[in-house]
């Protein structure tokens, strides 16, 4: 089969498309002829040798994907070839064909097309989570949060599904991406290139700050975001962006308020969480989907033979939401 390809030893090399052995699905996985797939910052990461594949996973890119079932091992039971999946993998996506474990393959609505699919998996995943497992928020409230990177594609997803629960949403972003979240639902848009976040979250809580963060940027947010985390507030963190490591801390704030910090991450899961997440999810998820109040956010579409392209695009930050890779045949 043909699959993107990119060079180990030297991630600078572009991306290409050759061709390698199709996978054989195990007892418990289906073989999926993939009709898109998309883009994922662990991509960026795993191309220049800073993230490798769990054991036992594709060595080839893309974390999620959606296409047709053409080969079913022999303990599957919940599809048969034809039917159309989509779902978080381990990696493999950016190929012509990729297998998926039958309890992390979710069946496509006739209401999606295949890039809004592809759209969906690892940050909608990635958001629930977050909300629902992390912060152990699953009803409507009027709790508020703080979600930086808002016009990322987990950030897009945290957007909606925290106002479809009733929260007050704050999020940064750069200026010219402020109308896309407020589009979402975002009730304060903040530009972390010229505004201070910590100083607007404070005006506009009465000083009490937010009660939840979702943070991707680290070190450079620390002091900000506990600044800005009301008491008894948790704060999630999901990359690091701007480094891991802090020169200095003060935890004294940290007790006096009572705050909860987390680490997390999905790609290194066991299957078994995996599972229980996505069925899970779809059950949270899935009518509000279909009614609209949840929508997968595609920001552009590339044909695979540009991923190179796609993958430049995301690196230089312009896209809002998802980026999908159509897989030609």
């Amino acid at each position: 089969m043909k699959a993107v390809l990119h060079n180990t030893e030297n991630p600078n090399q572009p991306l290409k498309i050759g061709e390698v052995e199709k996978p054989i699905p195990s007892e418990n996985e289906v073989l999926v002829k993939v009709k898109a797939t998309a883009l994922n910052r662990a991509d960026l990461l795993q191309r220049a040798g800073k993230y490798p594949p769990p054991k036992g996973a594709s060595k080839i890119l893309g974390l999620e994907l959606v296409g047709e079932v053409v080969e079913v091992g022999k303990n599957v039971t919940r599809y048969k070839v034809g039917d159309e999946v989509f779902g978080l993998v381990g990696g493999g996506g950016y190929a012509q064909f990729a297998v998926i474990d039958e309890k992390m393959a979710i069946p496509k609505p006739s209401f999606f097309s295949y890039e809004q699919a592809a759209a969906i998996p690892e940050v909608f995943l990635t958001a629930f989570q977050t909300i629902s497992w992390t912060f152990g928020i699953n009803e409507k409230n009027s709790k508020s949060i703080l979600i930086h990177a808002g016009a990322s594609g987990v950030g897009s997803a945290a957007i909606q599904i925290c106002k479809a629960l009733g929260m007050r949403v704050f999020v940064t972003a750069s200026k010219e991406k402020h109308s896309f979240c407020q589009s979402l639902g975002a009730d304060v848009v903040i530009d972390y290139q010229n505004e201070d976040f910590e100083k607007i979250v404070l005006e506009k809580t009465e000083d009490k700050g937010v009660n939840y963060i979702i943070d991707f940027i680290g070190k450079d947010y620390w002091n900000q975001n506990i600044n800005s985390i009301a008491t008894d507030g948790k704060i999630v963190l999901l990359a690091a962006m701007s480094g891991a490591k802090l020169e200095s801390v003060n935890l004294a704030k940290l007790l006096m308020k009572r705050v909860q910090v987390t680490g997390s991450t999905l790609r290194s899961r066991s299957l078994e969480y995996q599972q229980k997440l996505t069925k899970e999810f779809i059950e949270f998820a899935m009518p509000w989907f279909e009614s609209g109040e949840l929508k997968p956010v595609v920001d552009k579409v590339f044909d695979w033979n540009f991923a190179e392209k796609a993958h430049q695009y995301m690196q230089n930050n312009q896209n809002k939401g998802k980026i999908i890779l159509s897989i030609s045949e």
